[in-house]
């Protein structure tokens, strides 16, 4: 008995010791947070920038350094803009994969910085476009010594899958409300219709003249100076592009820091890392998400990614979803909460699962009676995306914004010939005439396929209804805005689908005057859903809880980096589950580089 109760405190000290050297170690972090009275703040921006952070960014022992979600970098930014300590903002940029829209909303958080009276310098180690086109908002540009400006323009690629699933025995059957609605085509065509590519190309005009004639104008050159630059050299050396007016200095890392540091400290820096303050140890040090002015709260309710029915399954479900669950922990906290005066939907997702996407609108519909709501359209908002931005009393876009794509498609797929490639056989007993219908081995036929086009056209019809009951629209007129059209946020303001240009903070701003707050004063921000801790993680689901987040990074790092991630998710789920999948999802993925 005595062992067994030795073994008990023994336990007992194995798991408290961790959690208090943890906590010394957190406080002893903390404390070492304080920032010089002048300091150089370094921002990395590199990577896809997801909108807002993940539980597995921030898992111990992992050797990397957490990634900061665009999110972080807006509030960052935003912080950096009004304080005095900050001389000189750094962007380190390369590798730099996000939507349009969210470069617009980056140089609109530069300007901000900038007319704060702080020097922002970007520092590019071999850039291409996307790169230099956000290098293109700061004070001065800086190319690494040894490196290169590649400016060839921009792409939109999309990859069919059609052949080489034939070639080992599936298909898929689909249909579509309607012709735009082209998500379908990388499953049953070789090659893109003319609709998808009059879509593709009205999309990469938008974004490529909005890229020469910004980058052009910054940097006092001619548009058609910079567009032979794309067409004619497209790799520059360093020390080419500075001759070319499109860089103003080349220098290393060190010997960048080195400059900045004498020129904050008039002398020769004896150790310059001493006045470089990281964005990450920037973001622990100040009141996060942004210093307030008075108790009354603004709920900033993120959709990000593809949405679900849960986080768990569904069709294009992964850990990275937006799923109904959690936006309706979200809603609850932040009516209950009576510091909570109103609420902002931001939203960053190409759509997915309709019936998931429709139980959002109807429970963001609910809430937005509460308490005013305004929706914050980020890189995307599409298909069941843009329908849940339909609760919204006012709808902000940024111009570039991927929005629209009012519409159905749906996917079955069959896998008669690979069952017969590899002799798998079957024996069923049914019940019924339409029980062994959508089974995945064999096609629909006749009747059952009719049914199955129905069936999305009744989704798109309530689509159609909800538009025109939010937009203020006849039946017909929201129409001949849908039918699967993709647009722009600044063709979304010209036909009705959208009501102001915009960001996150702009959305904010216009959520307190709809509450009736004080625009004069900065309002608390709580943002939702909220950030999870591994250790919260572990305490919340237990050992089971962190190994499917471990599972979900290791799958999601696997498949991001591939083109046409999400699409590959979304086959392997279909062929599993073999079940119709009805999807308010973007027209597969365009990538535009």
């Amino acid at each position: 008995m005595q062992a067994k109760s030795c073994f008990r405190k023994g336990c007992l000290v194995l798991f408290f010791l961790p959690l208090i050297v943890g906590a010394v170690l957190f406080f002893v972090f903390r404390s070492s947070h304080d920032l010089p009275g002048r300091f150089v703040l370094t921002v990395p921006l590199g990577g896809s920038l997801e909108e807002i952070g993940r539980v597995r960014d921030a898992f111990p022992l992992s050797g990397e350094r957490e990634q900061l979600s665009f999110q972080d970098m807006l509030f960052i930014l935003d912080h950096a803009a009004g304080d005095r300590r900050v001389d000189t903002v750094l962007l380190e940029i390369g590798n730099l994969q996000v939507s349009p829209a969210k470069i617009t909303e980056l140089r609109s958080a530069i300007a901000k910085v900038r007319s704060g009276g702080r020097k922002v310098v970007a520092w590019l180690n071999s850039a291409e476009d996307s790169d230099y086109h956000l290098a293109s908002a700061c004070d001065s540009v800086i190319v690494e010594r040894g490196g290169y400006l590649l400016l060839d323009g921009l792409k939109a690629e999309t990859l069919y899958y059609t052949a080489p699933l034939e070639k080992i025995g599936i298909a898929f059957q689909a249909t579509q409300w309607k012709k735009y609605k082209s998500g379908i085509e990388p499953f049953t065509r070789t090659g893109a219709s003319p609709e998808y590519l009059a879509q593709v190309n009205s999309l990469l005009d938008a974004v490529y003249g909005d890229y020469t004639a910004y980058v052009s104008k910054r940097r006092g050159i001619s548009r058609d100076s910079l567009e032979s630059v794309i067409d004619n050299i497209a790799l520059l050396q360093a020390e080419k592009a500075v001759k070319l007016g499109l860089a103003d200095g080349v220098a290393s890392h060190w010997e960048l820091k080195r400059s900045m540091a004498r020129r904050i400290s008039g002398k020769e820096p004896e150790k310059a890392d001493n006045l470089f303050v990281s964005a990450a140890a920037y973001r622990e040090s100040i009141d996060w998400p942004a210093k307030a002015d008075t108790d009354d709260a603004v709920v900033v309710i993120t959709l990000s990614g593809p949405i679900v029915r849960s986080a768990s399954g569904a069709a294009m479900a992964s850990d990275e979803g937006a799923d109904v669950g959690m936006l309706r922990r979200s809603l609850d906290a932040a009516l209950e909460d009576n510091k909570v005066k109103a609420m902002v939907l931001r939203i960053d997702s190409p759509g997915g699962d309709a019936f998931a996407a429709a139980d959002m609108l109807q429970m963001l519909d609910s809430a937005a009676v509460k308490k005013p709501l305004v929706v914050s359209m980020s890189g995307v908002a599409a298909s069941g995306g843009y329908m849940a931005a339909l609760a919204g009393k006012t709808v902000f876009v940024q111009p570039l914004t991927v929005t629209g794509s009012i519409g159905v498609y749906a996917l079955k797929p069959d896998i008669s010939a690979l069952a017969a490639k590899t002799g798998l056989g079957r024996d069923v007993v049914t019940r019924g005439r339409f029980a062994d219908a959508n089974t995945a081995f064999k096609p629909l036929e006749g009747e059952a396929y009719r049914k199955f086009d129905e069936a999305s056209g009744y989704i798109y019809d309530d689509f159609v209804a909800k538009v025109a009951r939010s937009r203020n629209m006849s039946i017909a007129e929201a129409d001949s805005v849908a039918g699967g059209r993709v647009w722009t946020g600044r063709q979304a303001l010209e036909r009705g689908l959208a009501d102001r240009t915009g960001g996150l903070f702009d959305a904010v701003r216009e959520a307190q005057r709809l509450a009736k707050m004080d625009v004069s004063k900065k309002p608390r921000i709580l943002l939702y859903p909220e950030r999870q801790s591994w250790w919260q993680m572990f305490f919340d689901g237990g050992t089971a809880a962190v190994a499917r987040s471990f599972g979900a990074a290791a799958i999601g790092e696997a498949v991001s980096p591939l083109p046409a991630g999400a699409m590959l998710r979304m086959i392997a789920i279909a062929v599993r589950s073999g079940r119709v999948q009805m999807l308010a999802a973007m027209p597969g993925e365009i990538i535009i580089r």
